[in-house]
């Protein structure tokens, strides 16, 4: 079993050996973050080395490297360094900190989750009562927030009262999206647009012509042409030219931050020619992001009760 000194020492070196590039770190660097003297940290070294827990690296830029092993004893992943899990703190990225393991505690109901962060990196200036962001992960695409409620600078390990979770589905847009393409030739009337539309319940619909899509129509195009007596024009008249797509295969994490950042409610999705195939709604993303039709948020009786 490590001594204190010894899991402080190895907690260190992952820290420093995590945003070196794999670069191996000199025992001198290691005493200066624990405030130590060198000859402390090099004696000790001789033991986590005898553990399996370090190796040595010879020569003039040597130095001191984790094993696999030693992140497992800190019960810490391994992982490369293009899979840093960021963390922020007043919308700020903290450099040089990473989340190795996010662990959930407890989630009686809502308002109490809690969560254990496991962290790479330094969190002297992570305090008690700081709200901070963590991720997204590099799977899931999860993410949290939460305030600081606890921590161990021995293992360095933060304790979140959550106040918010979200997890997009590593999905690609092909796998959500309306794939029987529903849509209007740029000579059908207003009137065919608004059957068309209703007909089918949706709010919107893109514009084709030989496979090109060359505009969008929704709901609001009609009313507002109608309100102006545009009744006997097309909808190449009325339609917006201003349009979004995607490819099929691209990740619905993608999708969710393109409509939010253009503020739109659907994209074009398209093949590798460029092809209209399908579309994707907000509807859509919500529904799997929240996967309601498999966990309603309320059963029906809760429902009669609200309304």
């Amino acid at each position: 079993m490590l001594t204190s000194v010894q899991k402080e020492i190895l907690q260190t070196l992952i820290n420093l050996y995590q945003n070196s590039d794999g670069k191996s770190i000199k025992g001198e660097d290691i005493a200066e973050v624990m405030n130590r003297n060198p000859g402390t940290i090099r004696n000790q070294m001789q033991s986590l080395r005898s553990l399996s827990l370090v190796k040595g690296v010879p020569g003039p830029r040597g130095g001191y490297k984790p094993t696999i092993e030693a992140y497992h004893t800190l019960n810490i992943s391994f992982t490369d360094s293009d899979a840093k899990v960021p963390v922020y703190k007043d919308n700020r990225k903290i450099e040089d900190v990473s989340v190795a393991k996010i662990e959930f505690t407890s989630v009686p109901h809502p308002g109490e989750c809690e969560a254990v962060i496991k962290v790479l990196g330094s969190i002297k200036d992570l305090h008690l009562g700081d709200i901070i962001r963590v991720g997204p992960t590099p799977v899931n695409n999860l993410g949290i927030i939460g305030e600081i409620v606890g921590r161990d600078d021995m293992d360095n390990i933060l304790l979140l009262d959550i106040s918010t979770i979200r997890s997009i589905p590593k999905n690609s847009v092909y796998d959500i999206a309306t794939l029987d393409l529903i849509y209007l030739k740029p000579g059908d009337s207003i009137k065919d647009a608004a059957c068309l539309l209703s007909k089918n319940s949706i709010d919107g619909a893109p514009v084709i012509t030989e496979d090109v899509a060359i505009g969008m129509v929704s709901l609001i195009d009609i009313v507002k042409a109608l309100a102006e007596g545009k009744e006997n024009e097309d909808v190449r008249d009325i339609m917006s030219k201003r349009l979004f797509f995607i490819d099929k295969d691209t990740k619905i994490a993608t999708a969710v931050y393109k409509m939010y950042k253009f503020g739109i409610s659907r994209l074009i999705v398209v093949d590798d020619d460029y092809t209209p195939i399908g579309v994707v709604t907000r509807t859509d993303l919500i529904e799997t992001i929240t996967n309601l039709k498999n966990f309603p948020l309320l059963n029906d009786n809760e429902l009669e009760e609200g309304i």
